[in-house]
């Protein structure tokens, strides 16, 4: 029997050990070792019962099951209301509706799944809730129109677990222009109306991030003036790439990071190609209504959302999610339908975006269930995809970390420590 010399039988062993991890190893591991931070997921309090939830696989983009197929650690549940009158009427109604929501993300928290997912208020919650094996809720508020004009309910906001408030969604209100302003160029404020001013520095003073995702450029511009915190966009874009008003251009992004916050690039398919996306809309639209009409339910187009009432608004977001899932798998078998915007789209913005204020300023979101999701990423379940588009740029771990949680965290970390020093 011939013996293997010892120095060749140590050469195939350290052979063996340094074996090259594949691109798709190497995506797996980062992954599952950094926290992933998706900063705006919509909710419909419908699914937060006791016999429909998150602890099912439901048709919404986000839920339990799919968070942990997807290896999404922390999903900031949204309180959204649509824009409506600026009088006490409306104040009461969009109040109701807020507090339901407030409620809904508790409910799902402490009585439906607490073994399974816990609410956070800070970075420490946040590693202390990954650490243990749990999902994450973190609470933002999408448009303080429910407020009213009484800047105490800023706090009972805080008290409810908002971590992050924007003062403007689609039309202007009390507080804020509305980025929607541009395709009238009718503005009601020409930024901060003086309530919107207080609300600043009562944010500031509360630790709640500042979120500019909707309110209009001049209103963004005037926030980062005044806020003695960094802020956040929690879902939106490069304009430069993308020329759309929920977008950030150049002189705003520039703006943002000398204030020390981030921009969550945002998975909304006409946030990041139009060209692409518009393509795809006008093939989808037909599909969609032919969907709807087999299905004998009202189909609504999302451009329409906020003139339909509050029914129509509840028939859209129970019937959206159905309707799309089943129209994009019969279009996937279309070998000649228009590409869809995709991962390398949402990631064609991160890279302009780290290029221009740096990998310190930049993180992610998806907007699912509220009109979010593109190919490769059009659920929590297929969040790994990100990463794996990531890797293949050449990001490093580290860079990844910042750009899928930290960058994030350290904003929050900031913000609530100009809070303790108020």
């Amino acid at each position: 029997m011939k013996h293997i010399p010892i120095f060749l039988f140590t050469l195939v062993l350290f052979s063996c050990a340094k074996k090259a991890e594949t691109l798709e190893e190497k995506a797996k591991r980062i992954h599952q070792k950094v926290i992933t931070i998706d900063t705006h997921d919509d909710i419909n309090v419908k699914n937060f019962t006791e016999s429909i939830n998150y602890t099912q696989n439901l048709e919404t983009q986000v839920n339990l099951p799919k968070m942990k197929a997807g290896g999404l650690d922390v999903a900031w549940l949204i309180v959204y209301t649509g824009q409506d009158s600026l009088n006490a009427d409306g104040y009461a109604k969009a109040s109701d509706n807020a507090i339901s929501k407030f409620e809904a993300i508790h409910r799902l928290c402490n009585e439906y799944a607490p073994e399974d997912i816990e609410i956070a208020l800070t970075s420490k919650d946040v590693r202390r809730i990954v650490a243990a094996g749990k999902k994450v809720a973190m609470i933002g508020v999408e448009n303080a129109y429910p407020i009213g004009e009484d800047i105490t309910k800023f706090e009972e906001y805080h008290e409810r677990g908002a971590r992050y408030i924007s003062l403007s969604h689609n039309g202007h209100s009390q507080f804020c222009d509305s980025n929607t302003g541009e395709k009238d160029d009718i503005w009601l404020h020409n930024g901060l109306s003086e309530l919107g001013k207080k609300a600043v520095s009562e944010m500031n003073r509360l630790g709640i991030m500042i979120d500019i995702s909707h309110p209009s450029k001049a209103s963004i511009m005037q926030m980062l003036e005044l806020s003695k915190a960094p802020i956040i966009a929690s879902h939106s874009s490069a304009r430069a790439l993308c020329d759309h008003s929920r977008n950030l251009d150049d002189e705003q992004l520039l703006a943002l990071k000398a204030n020390g916050g981030v921009l969550q690039t945002v998975a909304f398919s006409s946030y990041l190609n139009t060209e692409k996306h518009e393509k795809r809309a006008a093939y989808m639209k037909q599909i969609y209504q032919g969907i709807a009409d087999s299905l004998g339910i009202n189909w609504y187009e999302r451009s329409s959302f906020s003139t339909l009432d509050k029914a129509q608004q509840e028939e859209f977001m129970e019937n959206y999610p159905k309707v799309t899932k089943m129209g994009d798998e019969k279009a996937s078998k279309n070998p000649d339908a228009p590409e869809q915007v995709s991962v390398t789209d949402l990631v064609d913005h991160i890279d302009y975006l780290v290029n221009l204020i740096g990998i310190d300023h930049v993180g992610i979101s998806s907007d699912f269930d509220g009109g979010g999701g593109i190919e490769g990423w059009s659920d929590a379940s297929e969040t790994l995809n990100v990463t794996m588009e990531l890797v293949k740029r050449g990001y490093s771990e580290e860079d990844i970390a910042k750009l899928w949680g930290e960058n994030l965290l350290r904003v929050l970390d900031k913000v609530q420590e100009v809070a303790s020093q108020s």
